[in-house]
This record gives structure tokens, C-alpha cells and sequence, in this order.
């Protein structure tokens, strides 16, 4: 018996929103999963591995876990980059473990630059604690959202978008960022690309340059 082609658009429309509401709840998780209890103190010494950190024993616990000092100490910026950058995130702050947030100190020598990177599970936002700094992200469609900020200014970076952060001041900079994952993920550009073990071949296609120029770049990481 064939069925009504209004009782089949029916059946799709019906399936369709069944589906929207089915997946809604992941299409709206932005950032980490809530927690499931008041607190969950990672257990740095532990080998188990879980989409996070294990939790260590309630008992174990004290104030000392919910308190990180790393940010009062500026950062070494003698390098090449002339940056640092010093996380607190879960691995370096238990305290943080599946609260969904982190912290992170920028320092920044006249000329000294964050290269190009992303954080694939976390959203940035940026105060700028001294100095002036030229900050910029590119959407998906490559397009460039770049400015300078000052000293009080905040700038925000959308989640898992190529960002920067270069001093353009006349002297040292220094900024706080926060995230809101307590495991953001940091992926240098540069250092994926060329310093990841990628073929010669791939990177000589992708960037139209010669295998000299390619392995001249991949010396350097």
C-alpha cells in the first residue's frame, strides 16, 4: 500500500525536530562539561586517564589546592620570540580540574610576539596589564579582525580561531588572559606545520615553495 506523500513530509518534518532536540544540547555545549560535584582537586600523581583529570581523595584536599602563585612571577622573555607565556591551567592549578575555566600571564619584551595559535577548546579574553599590544584572530572565511589595545583594554578571541599577540609598545608589556576550559589546548602554527614530522612534499604543494626553502623552515623547529 503506498503511503500519502503528506503523511511522508509529515514523518520528515516530525523526524527532523526529534533529531533538533535530540542534538541540541551538544550543538549548545560551548565549552567544558559542568561539573558533578562541588569540586574535583586533580590528582597529579595518578596514571588513570579520563576526558580530564582524575579527581584526588575529598579527604586530601585543602585551601593550598585552590590557590596559584605563578602569576605574580613575570615570565623569561630572553628567547627568540621575546614572549612567555605561564598557564594555570589544571595541570599546573589542580584546584581548577573540570570547573571549565584557566588562566594564563603574558610577557612580552619590546618586539615580542605570541605567534600565530589556537585553542581548540577554549574561547580567550584578554586584559592588557601594561604596555600596548597589536592583537588580531582570522575567521574561517580568512578574514583579519586586528587591532592595538592598551593598558586596561580587553580583547576577546572566538574559540579554536588563529590568534597573535605582538608588543608594539616602547618598552615591556604584560598581559592576563582567561579561557574557559581548565584544559584549553595550545597549537603553535608554525611549529604544527613544520615541526610535526609533515611531509616535504605536502608543505612544498601547500605553500608553493622548494624543498630547500621547506627544509630551511623545519630547521628551525
Amino acid at each position: 500500500m503506498a503511503r500519502s506523500p503528506v503523511l511522508t513530509v509529515r514523518c520528515i518534518v516530525i523526524a527532523f525536530f526529534v533529531l533538533q532536540i535530540a542534538f541540541s544540547p551538544m550543538m549548545l555545549m560551548a565549552s567544558d562539561a559542568d561539573p558533578e560535584q562541588d569540586f574535583c582537586v586533580a590528582d597529579l600523581a595518578s596514571a588513570t586517564l579520563v576526558n580530564g583529570l582524575v579527581c584526588k581523595s575529598p579527604a586530601a584536599v585543602t585551601a593550598n589546592d585552590f590557590v596559584f602563585h605563578g602569576l605574580a612571577i613575570p615570565g623569561n622573555t630572553k628567547n627568540a620570540a621575546g614572549s612567555s607565556v605561564t598557564p594555570a591551567f589544571a595541570a599546573q592549578f589542580p584546584g581548577l580540574n573540570t570547573l571549565g575555566i584557566s588562566m594564563a600571564r603574558l610577557d612580552f619584551a619590546q618586539g615580542g610576539l605570541v605567534p600565530p595559535h589556537t585553542h581548540p577548546r577554549a574561547t580567550e579574553i584578554l586584559f592588557v596589564v601594561e604596555g600596548s599590544l597589536l592583537v588580531g584572530f582570522v575567521s574561517t572565511d580568512n578574514q583579519l579582525f586586528a587591532t592595538t589595545v592598551n593598558k586596561g583594554d580587553v580583547f576577546v578571541f572566538p574559540r579554536g580561531l588563529l590568534h597573535f599577540e605582538l608588543n608594539v609598545g616602547k618598552g615591556q608589556a604584560t598581559a592576563i588572559a582567561a579561557l574557559n576550559s581548565q584544559n584549553p589546548g595550545v597549537q603553535a602554527q608554525a611549529a604544527a606545520l613544520f615541526g610535526s614530522g609533515i611531509s616535504d612534499v605536502v608543505l612544498e604543494k601547500a605553500f608553493g615553495l622548494n624543498g630547500k626553502a621547506v627544509e630551511h623552515i623545519k630547521a628551525k623547529f
